[in-house]
């Protein structure tokens, strides 16, 4: 059965299906000596090509499939490179042969918590595509206090640059009656640029600390400290294959339960205790 080469291609654990896209676009990708244009399809016998090398192509069912938890911190780029030289999220990732990372999603520079990585580029693609609505859930501070006029905007729907956005639901977290700063739970569905933060500065509410603490149904681990990684058990990973409806693979990770040993890569030693206060630096 013929497939789309861009599903192809992000099947190779490379990149996304949007990178495989892209790389089309830009003539990188070539089938049997022929550039390849967006819309072909390949029967999975073809000699592929990016960038004048081959990739080789394996069957769905035969690929192993991993994913990964990553606490992100403030100050790291959600890039592979950076022209900058600033850190990037990939920086304290395994190493993985004959495998890629993709990242399910960006957070922007200024906002930590929850990242998922995955070696399955098409299942990043359904992660993170509108479609399977996947809730995505904040914790943010903010000077200034919402009220019930603006909480009800946010709700309703604001009209940004891009788009109406709205939050599904705003929640009190804490803080302050008399202090400038307080604390609220927000979910939304989808992933527009700095999202949480355009909406919140529509009712001009400053955001002074921004933290995903959710994706999905997957949760930011409390033991797992700003920086490190730990695999994702293989019962979750395949609530996540079912809820998009892919094929189930071969698992590969090394779970246990905020098994933060010192792995390369891992910037090692094992979980502290998670402090108190709800979402305190």
């Amino acid at each position: 059965m013929s497939e789309k080469l861009q599903k192809v291609l992000a099947r190779t654990g490379l990149g996304s299906r949007r990178q495989a896209e892209t790389w089309i676009q830009d003539g990188r990708v070539s089938v049997d000596g022929e550039t390849a244009t967006l819309g072909d399809r390949v029967e999975g016998n073809e000699e592929i090509r990016l960038d004048n090398k081959r990739v080789p192509v394996r069957p769905e069912e035969d690929i192993e499939r991993r994913v990964i938890l990553y606490h992100k911190n403030v100050g790291e780029v959600s890039s592979r490179n950076d022209p900058e030289n600033r850190p990037t999220v990939f920086d304290h990732l395994p190493r993985l042969r004959g495998a890629r990372w993709v990242q399910v999603g960006r957070l922007d520079i200024n906002t930590s918590g929850l990242m998922l990585f995955t070696t399955d580029g098409e299942l990043a693609h359904r992660l993170m595509h509108p479609s399977n609505e996947f809730v995505r859930e904040y914790a943010v501070r903010v000077r200034g206090e919402i009220t019930e006029d603006k909480r009800e905007a946010l709700l309703k729907g604001v009209e940004l640059e891009d788009g109406v956005s709205s939050f599904r639901s705003v929640e009190d977290a804490g803080g302050s009656e008399e202090g400038a700063n307080h604390w609220y739970k927000v979910t939304l569905i989808g992933g527009k640029y700095r999202e949480v933060r355009r909406l919140l500065e529509s009712q001009d509410l400053d955001v002074s600390r921004l933290i995903r603490t959710r994706f999905g149904d997957v949760e930011l681990p409390s033991n797992l400290r700003r920086g490190r990684w730990m695999d994702m058990p293989p019962e979750q990973v395949q609530q996540l294959v079912s809820r998009v409806e892919l094929k189930s693979k071969h698992y590969t990770g090394l779970y246990g339960r905020a098994r933060l040993k010192h792995q390369k890569g891992n910037r090692g030693g094992p979980p502290r205790k998670p402090r108190r206060g709800p979402y305190r630096k």
